[in-house]
């Protein structure tokens, strides 16, 4: 059996989710999409203790002051 029957098949599946589209959440996606108020998960919050604010230790993260090593 040849290509055609998949590629068919294919063409359904594609007829079908461009044409019909399926039954939407509107409302989970505006409470997803709203931004309401503070956010469930905060990063800040989250990596706050690993965050260095003391510059003095970067100073070797200057790329004008970076020095190829040699091998």
């Amino acid at each position: 059996m040849g290509r055609g029957r998949a590629k068919a098949k294919q063409t359904k599946v594609a007829r079908e989710l461009k044409y019909h589209s399926p039954n939407t959440d509107l409302a989970a996606l505006q409470r997803e999409l709203g931004g309401g108020g503070k956010s469930s998960h905060d990063f800040d919050d989250d990596y706050k203790e690993y965050v260095d604010d003391d510059d003095e230790d970067h100073a070797d993260d200057d790329p004008d002051t970076w020095v190829r090593p040699t091998r």
